[in-house]
């Protein structure tokens, strides 16, 4: 009894707050080279790549847009494709302050401003955003936008050959933005992002 006591009184420390663990697999890759569609790249053998029908209640301008969606994550990196010089579906807004669908041409300016606008739509939830340009192996510029804070996504990317073809990524998840839970999970899918963007070629049409 008095040692059952003397534990009962014995100084308790709490446990830091922690999370689920997470295995994760090797990084390996697989090509995506659809017939007919301008671009090619590689993406995780863990990952699945799907049309996309819809992008946040819009429709995708051409066919070109895909999903690439680990559900072993709960994540997945929604890709968009525009020609320069095509046309596009924009949103205005008319005299009545309502937002109403108006067809522009995709000038590079105007892509490179709306992929931006994209980014710093999560301004107010993020703690920073920083930009970098890269050149990958394939000779193909891009920008990519890492954001900190709980925001809805941490990674995004663009390329472009700055003449014909556009492509913009961004890495969402099916979770409440929490940048401490998510963050070993943002990191491990980083470096498939990162491969994806430097394994991409354009194809010629």
């Amino acid at each position: 009894m008095v040692f059952v006591l003397a534990a009962c009184n014995s100084a308790y420390t709490p446990k830091p707050k922690g999370y689920f663990r997470i295995d994760f697999p090797q990084h390996q890759y697989q090509v995506f080279n659809q017939p007919g569609f301008p671009y090619t790249f590689e993406y995780p053998v863990y990952g699945k790549v799907v049309q996309d029908s819809t992008f946040f209640e819009d429709q995708p301008e051409n066919p070109y847009w895909v999903n690439i969606e680990m559900p072993q994550f709960g994540g997945k990196v929604y890709i968009s494709y525009s020609q320069i010089g095509g046309r596009s579906r924009y949103k205005i807004r008319n005299a009545k302050g309502a937002y109403i669908d108006s067809i522009g041409i995709n000038t590079f300016d105007r892509l490179i401003s709306g992929a931006y606008n994209l980014t710093f739509k999560h301004s107010y939830k993020a703690t920073s955003i920083t930009d970098s340009n890269f050149v990958t192996p394939n000779n193909i510029q891009g920008i990519f936008f890492k954001i900190g804070g709980n925001a809805a996504t941490a990674n995004q990317f663009l390329v472009t050959d700055s003449v014909k073809n556009f492509l913009r990524g961004a890495l969402y998840f099916d979770a409440t933005p929490n940048e401490d839970s998510l963050s070993i999970v943002n990191q491990f899918l980083l470096q498939d992002m990162r491969h994806l963007v430097n394994s991409l070629k354009w194809k010629e049409q």
